[in-house]
């Protein structure tokens, strides 16, 4: 059996995502708690207008959830402790040999490395639940991951960070080598690009320790979308030259050298809590929409529409204001998981 993860682009069946609950990400106070549900709820209504989306809900949350979202939102109960569907959630893979078989990856999660402020033990559960709602076979992994901390072409290749995955809190004896095997075994990633890091505040005590989803992503196969940081008073400006270098040095799984775009990072650099990692690579790819990430910048959103559009031609892209999910340690994509649709690995999604 070859599982094989499509790319984002490829048809999806529909979308997940998770409702706020209680606890770390919420926020302390009841202006942080409300921002936070508008936040995630902005999302749901953007992502609804293109196709289904499917809401996990912490039972104590599904009244407000039904509220916020409407009818037009699945509602999914089930136990929750953490709300970033991305990392938590499964991957899903389809399997060639068999057209109508959709696979569900259930990674290992523990809270991004087991720290003293993660609560993840109902949220390592859930690709298990979702799994059995869609009828997926579930493809159990031995490996600590998340979603966000990688990004397929479709076509075999794989964009990994050495911090994440050879993070220590999070795969204490792996090397290369045998993340390079699972990822083949349970995604059907064939070719590897490893970067060194990933953006200077996914190092701070609440980050993931260097996710890819907010660095770097492929619109297409042979392409890549990279964040670029133009202000040298950012240390982003720095890491965005690094990894471009190992970008333009590799090679995806048709042999290809990759074409490098750059999305320029908005122009504030700092907020409250200091330098920020605002970054329009993560992005929400659906049928025939993106959801972009929004920063009250008028002209970086703007521009960073523009690119998008050139990038996957055929799709509105809609810009929704993604700060107050920044300010929690992630953004669009981060909060959001594609089902794809059981079609031929390779289709595409256009308007």
């Amino acid at each position: 059996m070859t599982w094989r993860m499509p790319a984002e682009t490829h048809p999806h069946e529909r979308s997940w995502m998770a409702f706020p609950v209680a606890g770390q990400t919420l926020g302390d106070t009841g202006a942080e708690r409300e921002e936070c549900y508008a936040a995630w709820t902005a999302v749901g209504r953007a992502i609804a207008e293109f196709e289904p989306l499917t809401m996990v809900v912490d039972p104590s949350e599904a009244a407000r959830a039904r509220d916020l979202l409407g009818s037009g939102v699945e509602l999914l109960e089930a136990p929750l402790d953490e709300f970033w569907m991305r990392d938590f959630g499964p991957s899903f893979v389809l399997d060639p040999e068999r057209p109508g078989v959709l696979g569900a990856v259930d990674w290992i999660f523990n809270g991004w490395g087991d720290h003293e402020w993660s609560d993840w033990a109902k949220a390592a559960e859930i690709a298990r639940v979702i799994a059995g709602r869609t009828g997926a076979e579930l493809v159990s992994s031995t490996l600590v991951n998340e979603g966000g901390g990688i990004h397929v072409d479709g076509e075999g290749t794989v964009l990994l960070t050495e911090t994440v995955q050879l993070d220590p809190r999070r795969n204490r004896y792996a090397d290369k080598a045998r993340v390079e095997a699972e990822m083949l075994r349970t995604i059907g990633a064939t070719t590897p690009i490893w970067l060194p890091r990933g953006l200077t505040r996914d190092y701070d005590e609440f980050g993931t320790n260097g996710h890819v989803d907010i660095v770097a992503t492929f619109p297409s196969p042979g392409h890549v979308l990279l964040h670029e940081q133009r202000d040298p008073a950012h240390p982003d400006h720095e890491v965005s030259r690094e990894i471009r270098a190992v970008l333009a040095g590799a090679r995806d799984a048709a042999g290809r050298a990759l074409e490098i775009v750059e999305l320029p990072a908005p122009t504030q650099i700092r907020d409250e809590e200091g330098l920020v990692d605002w970054s329009y690579v993560n992005h929400y790819v659906l049928n025939g929409g993106v959801i972009a990430c929004g920063f009250g910048d008028e002209k970086s959103d703007a521009e960073a529409r523009a690119i998008l559009a050139d990038a996957y031609p055929g799709r509105e892209v809609v810009t929704v204001d993604a700060r107050a999910i920044f300010a929690r340690g992630g953004g669009i994509h981060c909060i959001t998981q594609q089902q794809p649709a059981l079609v031929p690995v390779g289709a595409h999604a256009g308007a």
